[in-house]
């Protein structure tokens, strides 16, 4: 759902650069799982604002600017059940991990492994024969068709070399 940066003022709050399409839906969950160096904690999120410089947040534990600081570059987790179900024609990213990739005439091109942000879109990453990096958009996104666990592409070779 996004990534702490940093530090908000003295009193523990964080900036968070948010991964979702709506920044301000990240104040609706009360509980978020910030994977650290240590590996995933619940934290329950006792306030949340939208600012000029973006969303920030205040995190139960987290009292003042150096705790703040020491999450810098966590990440934001919702469990899945939080979200319900997504609207028609949009798609949680979690729920295209694992889905098969196929060219538009049939060519198994291997499974959705994970996806990244670069700031203008996310980018699905392939596993197979060797990793394809797939930005996520119409142009080459043709068809996702979760109950058949499917997502359809049209990937020209080379276009990944």
């Amino acid at each position: 759902m996004g990534r702490l940066v940093g530090a908000f003022g003295v009193h523990g709050w964080v900036k968070v650069k948010s991964f979702a399409e709506a920044p301000e839906t990240l104040g609706d969950f009360p509980g978020w799982m910030v994977r650290t160096r240590e590996g995933w904690r619940e934290m329950a999120l006792e306030d949340f604002e939208l600012h000029s410089k973006g969303p920030v947040g205040k995190l139960a534990g987290c009292d003042d600017r150096a705790a703040a600081d020491a999450l810098r570059g966590a990440d934001v987790a919702v469990e899945r059940s939080a979200l319900g179900e997504a609207d028609d024609g949009t798609y949680y990213q979690v729920d295209l991990i694992g889905l098969q990739v196929v060219q538009e005439g049939g060519e198994a091109l291997g499974r959705v492994e994970r996806f990244f942000e670069t700031g203008e879109t996310s980018v699905m990453v392939v596993g197979g024969t060797r990793e394809r990096m797939i930005p996520f958009v119409p142009d080459y996104v043709k068809a996702v068709d979760r109950q058949a666990g499917r997502i359809t592409v049209d990937w020209k070779p080379g276009e990944d070399e």
